[in-house]
């Protein structure tokens, strides 16, 4: 019954010195906050899900370079965005999940992120199937982004107000990054 086993992948061993540390935050919106003033700040973060031991009720956090810890958190502060918890990506179990998955199936390709996915036709850059999440604003998403190219679909993050928007538009961008618009 092998074919029934997951291959297990290799985790990366941290020692030393941690690169990379998790700022822990108790709402996503604060998450979306933090991550467009990090950006526009030039520093080289990403959205992630925090392990399970570090979830407060929001499923996202912020992954950030270490050595930065003290000028982000001061920011933070000074903006009125204070994590609730920061944490260094030291050893397993403090490993950021992830929160963009592809699934690739032939000429269509799927872009997950947290629990919104959104499906493209390759060739045509069709938006065929929208799925997941359990917002309110996900039929309206669906519905106004559907069997449209994606270029010429909305941004779910400009037309959407919920967390599942948010994670739509992550799994758009992702899916422009990997096939265009």
């Amino acid at each position: 019954m092998l074919w029934f086993k997951k291959k297990k992948e290799k985790k990366k061993e941290y020692t030393g010195k941690p690169d990379r540390g998790l700022l822990i935050f108790a709402h996503p919106t604060t998450v979306i906050s933090v991550q467009e003033l990090l950006r526009d700040e030039g520093y080289d973060i990403r959205v992630v899900s925090p392990p399970p031991t570090y979830r407060t009720g929001c499923d996202l956090s912020v992954e950030f370079p270490f050595d930065a810890e003290s000028a982000i958190v001061e920011l933070l502060h000074r903006v009125g965005l204070p994590p609730m918890d920061v944490v260094p990506i030291t050893s397993k179990g403090t490993e950021p999940l992830q929160f963009v998955r592809v699934k690739d199936f032939g000429r269509y390709l799927m872009v997950r992120a947290a629990n919104m996915k959104i499906t493209v036709d390759k060739e045509s850059r069709e938006i065929v199937n929208i799925s997941g999440g359990g917002c309110p604003d996900v039929p309206f998403l669906a519905t106004s982004m559907l069997g449209k190219r994606l270029r010429e679909a909305p941004d779910p993050g400009e037309v959407g107000f919920s967390l599942c928007a948010y994670s739509l538009n992550t799994a758009r961008e992702e899916m422009i990054r990997l096939i265009g618009d």
